[in-house]
């Protein structure tokens, strides 16, 4: 690919404006001059576990759900329960979520399921002109990050991905942001993002599948593999499920349906870091694995057994971007990130935001309208209310498909790198590992039969 043939986000957005409201089709629901009774838009829910429900609930004061999908009837049934107490009306349930793009009456739909299965309900719920919101990371594969950009371009539909961090957290994040504008702490020179470790697993047995769930519907794209649990059940977030499994809250520990840590927690610190360095963009030039543990043997770049968590337990690696600047990702110390530059440093996660540059606040604030100057405008009550910002006004929300997969790209690399082992170079301009086929074939994964993505 020439560079001439890279559309950035910045010549996209201009580009939507320039084709006029024949182009960005306003949702079916709307357009229709149908109205909910209080005028709102209509959503529903695609994947209900955990964070489906925590995107849900937080956005009663914004929309109407008229409907949910899941292929565990019982968490179905729970979320229907609560949802209807939440809003006061019962949605209607599906255990496929097809059903739900069916309908004329939906403008957008939310999807919380595995990741393994954010590309293809993403993409069948805009070519069925919905808008969507994603959660985080919005891809499995980088291939497929490009797959969405095409949609999304083609479509004309609003795409919002869940890293919340650019809105919520008490704007503790984009005042991370400006600091680095205003200059607080010089050029930056090293951007660290800490983001936990993964944890391992002992062999976990082959089970019965658990009533309620369609395992081979869950699966979807995935290999088709036995489901695997310990009784043993998790407590706190992710509770009332298996502690160890391929299924429920533990399939962010297996690569065939996520990429651990790295696209976990890194989806939300490493897309702040790009950000804040103005790369959203662009990408690295090189990942470099310094260190780094896997729980199993692998082979040419894929496990030697299949039955515990494959994804990466400890790791140290360095991205070299732009302006000469280190980006490390790590699991060791505090989850967070450090920005240390040419005059000072500071640190900030979702607890707290430290360091001198913000201390000196109190003396030498920032100049007026320096959070909205990077936010675009006045910060939005939450992110699903900027989503809807965004559908009335049918422009990109601030958490954008463009900005977050050149992010995640960094992440799925720094994967490829470990499972590997060895250094891969980008190409950040034709979007292609450099000098490298084998690694290069891991930008993109086959889908099982049955469960290709609907064009």
């Amino acid at each position: 690919m020439q560079a001439a043939q890279v559309t950035s986000r910045r010549q996209f957005l201009q580009g939507v404006a320039s084709l006029g409201a024949a182009t960005l089709v306003l949702p079916t629901h709307w357009a229709s001059g149908y109205q909910s009774p209080n005028g709102r838009p209509v959503f529903a829910t695609i994947g209900l576990r955990n964070q489906g429900w925590a995107i849900t609930s937080k956005s009663f004061g914004f929309a109407d759900f008229a409907a949910l999908a899941d292929v565990d009837s019982t968490v179905l049934a729970e979320n229907v329960a609560k949802v209807e107490k939440g809003q006061g009306k019962k949605p209607d349930a599906y255990s496929d979520y097809r059903k739900i793009l069916d309908r004329k009456d939906i403008d957008a739909v939310m999807i919380a399921t595995p990741d393994h299965w954010h590309t293809k309900i993403s993409v069948e719920a805009m070519k069925a002109g919905k808008d969507v919101y994603c959660e985080k990371p919005l891809t499995l594969t980088i291939a497929e990050g490009k797959l969405i950009e095409k949609v999304v371009k083609e479509t004309g539909r609003v795409f919002q991905v869940g890293t919340m961090q650019r809105t919520e957290i008490d704007q503790r994040f984009l005042l991370a942001i400006a600091l680095i504008r205003d200059g607080r702490i010089g050029k930056v020179k090293k951007v660290t993002c800490g983001i936990d470790r993964m944890e391992s697993s002992p062999v976990i047995p082959t089970e019965g599948v658990p009533n309620g769930l369609d395992w081979n519907v869950w699966l979807g794209p995935a290999p088709k593999v036995d489901y695997r649990a310990l009784p043993e059940l998790r407590k706190g977030y992710g509770g009332g499920v298996p502690l160890y499994s391929n299924c429920h809250y533990s399939f962010r520990n297996w690569h065939e349906y996520s990429g651990g840590k790295l696209t976990d927690w890194g989806a939300h610190h490493v897309d702040i870091a790009c950000w804040a360095l103005g790369a959203t963009e662009t990408g690295p030039s090189k990942i470099t694995p310094i260190e780094y543990e896997l729980p199993v043997e692998y082979k040419d770049g894929h496990p030697v057994v299949y039955d515990r968590y494959n994804a990466a337990t400890r790791f140290t690696l360095r991205a070299d971007m732009p302006n000469d600047v280190e980006l490390i990702i790590t699991s060791e110390g505090d989850n967070g990130i450090l920005f240390e530059g040419t005059e000072g440093r500071f640190f900030v996660n979702r607890g707290k935001i430290t360091g001198k540059p913000v201390e000196d606040l109190k003396e030498r604030p920032l100049p007026e309208g320096a959070i909205e100057a990077i936010y675009g405008g006045k910060v939005s009550a939450n992110h699903t209310a900027n989503f809807i910002e965004g559908m009335k006004a049918r422009k990109q929300p601030i958490s954008d498909v463009w900005s977050h997969n050149r992010m995640l790209e960094i992440c799925h690399l720094s994967n490829i790198s470990m499972r590997l082992g060895r250094e891969v170079h980008w190409d950040p301009v034709a979007r292609e590992i450099t000098g490298d086929a084998q690694a290069n074939s891991f930008l993109a994964r086959e889908n099982r039969k049955g469960f290709e993505i609907n064009m």
